[in-house]
């Protein structure tokens, strides 16, 4: 089978990923966690992970109905390394809502007209109306870490971009908007686990880009720069929930509690949303370089 990019996620195993990367993923079986610092040694079994995402879905359904009556406007940023878990925690959360009023964000590279225009400006045409969930898979955080790690800004623009996000983010929570800022992380093992899997798998294979290729080298780069964001936009206004993605089912669920939690509906069941586990799911703190 022909696999994309010439093979290069493969070549980087084989060739230029730290041993023991390499030893860990030879040794693990499918449903090891491969980080010592993961509080789960195992993966959250399916019939326990379908059991509690059942009753999940019923709650995020009764959210929509009240956010659709109540006219309440909420914008999800779901951020995180490549194979961190972003597209599949979204497309979990939705799964059984109305698609017209939950909408998926994923922007492509700019434009020539859309880099002339302020920064913020292309992420603004996309935020909720009353009645809305939008999902933006990425967002304008990707000036803090994905082009920089790559050259596609200055440190000027960066710094500028610092300035402004912060009350950007505040106007928005000002005037009703509710923020929530998901940082997924995984480990370097398991974003590499599965990026091979996509490498080998023809109908994951074009969720890889040559960014995800060329950004399995730059860990210590990105690692830099996710640190550094973090601190300075983890604010009052619009904190960030740091959710550790190393098991996705669990990942997934957590997501979920955060945003169920944040808001009191009619016949909200707490009980069968249940509590969030926070040895995986918090604030900056628990986020593991």
């Amino acid at each position: 089978m022909d696999l994309p990019f010439d093979g290069a996620i493969s070549a980087f195993f084989e060739n230029d990923a730290p041993k023991d990367i390499r030893d860990g993923l030879r040794r693990a079986d499918k449903d090891d966690v491969l980080t010592s610092s993961y509080p789960h040694s195992e993966k959250l079994s399916r019939k326990r992970y379908e059991k509690d995402y059942d009753k999940l879905q019923i709650e995020l359904v009764k959210l929509q109905s009240w956010v659709r009556d109540s006219g309440t406007r909420i914008a999800m940023v779901f951020e995180g390394r490549d194979a961190a878990g972003k597209g599949g925690t979204i497309s979990r959360i939705r799964e059984n809502l109305n698609p017209r009023a939950a909408r998926v964000v994923a922007l492509s590279k700019p434009t020539e007209t859309e880099q002339s225009e302020w920064y913020f400006q292309r992420y603004i045409k996309h935020l909720p109306s009353a009645g809305e969930i939008v999902f933006f898979d990425r967002s304008w955080y990707n000036r803090g870490v994905v082009e920089p790690v790559f050259g596609f800004c200055t440190d000027a623009q960066r710094e500028h971009f610092f300035t402004q996000v912060n009350p950007f983010e505040a106007m928005l929570a000002e005037d009703g908007t509710y923020i929530f800022k998901f940082w997924l992380n995984v480990c370097r093992g398991e974003q590499l686990r599965r990026m091979l899997a996509r490498e080998r798998d023809p109908l994951k294979q074009w969720k890889l880009s040559s960014i995800d290729v060329k950004g399995l080298a730059k860990w210590d780069a990105y690692t830099t720069a996710i640190r550094d964001t973090l601190q300075r936009t983890h604010t009052d206004a619009a904190p960030w929930t740091i959710i550790r993605s190393d098991d996705k089912r669990r990942a997934r669920l957590n997501a979920m509690r955060v945003v169920l939690h944040a808001f009191e509906y009619p016949q909200k069941n707490a009980k069968a949303i249940g509590k969030i586990d926070t040895t995986i799911c918090g604030g900056p703190d628990i986020w593991d370089a």
